[in-house]
């Protein structure tokens, strides 16, 4: 009986700790492939911005890895990409989710 409940408490231990490791690795998938497919092409891959793009606008807004971005909170950047904030439009079109996967993932490229 002991044997069979040490094995329990060590499953339920594994369990605890991949299972947040296995969800951090989704939510970065996710946020990858929401970032890529609506972000990175204003943003750039490495969110350093799209240089032609910002040359033709003429905003270094779009860097998002800079001092300025990493220091606002996550709300102030969730409210930007969903409604917008100078000339770039709102994200209608992601849920709630995939914006904060696309935030996640736009904060691990400042690291």
């Amino acid at each position: 009986m002991k044997l069979n409940n040490t094995l329990t408490v060590s499953v339920f231990v594994l369990a605890l700790a991949w299972s947040p490791a296995a969800t951090l690795a989704a939510d970065a998938d996710a946020g990858k492939a929401v970032y890529d497919k609506t972000c990175a092409g204003c943003h750039g891959a490495d969110g350093k911005g799209n240089p032609a793009l910002a040359k033709t606008l003429g905003e270094k807004a779009l860097n998002i890895v800079g001092k300025e971005t990493k220091q606002k909170s996550d709300a102030a950047l969730l409210k930007v990409i969903a409604e917008g904030a100078g000339k770039m439009p709102p994200s209608k079109k992601l849920t709630a989710d995939e914006q904060k996967a696309a935030l996640q993932y736009s904060r691990s490229l400042a690291k």
